[in-house]
């Protein structure tokens, strides 16, 4: 499981730029809460050796999928969350971990902590609230 900014990371699959290459299907995290991407680390070796070569090559794009086999189940098992899953129970659950945290952090005094995960929950309580409203 990959956190970011104390929210755990969602399993998903993008395009990245590499200079002036676009590699699709890449598996990448990506954090609700601040939108940052990151490419898998299980596959991130993989990643930069293609991103390169292709880059190289002077190709424009490139599929990750063409050239890496990664079993989208496997890679993505230790994520709670993926993209795929429904929007409202992907932010209940953010929710849910956020306040289990909060509890940890006010028991053991680390008001920074609390501060952040306060914010986080501001975000993603806006969040629920949008989607509800759809």
């Amino acid at each position: 499981m990959s956190f970011c900014c104390g929210a755990s990371m969602l399993g998903t699959k993008g395009t990245l730029k590499h200079y002036r290459t676009q590699v699709h299907n890449v598996p990448l995290l990506f954090c609700p809460v601040c939108n940052r991407v990151e490419v898998h680390y299980k596959v991130e070796h993989e990643y930069e050796i293609l991103a390169e070569y292709a880059h190289s090559d002077g190709m424009a794009e490139i599929d990750f999928q063409d050239f890496v086999m990664e079993d989208d189940e496997s890679i993505f098992r230790n994520c709670v969350n993926c993209e795929d899953d429904d929007p409202l129970d992907l932010v209940r659950s953010q929710i849910d971990m956020a306040l289990d945290l909060l509890t940890v952090a006010k028991q053991i005094g680390d008001t920074k902590w609390e501060y952040e995960l306060k914010k986080r929950l501001a975000v993603m309580s806006r969040r629920k609230s949008k989607l509800i409203q759809k």
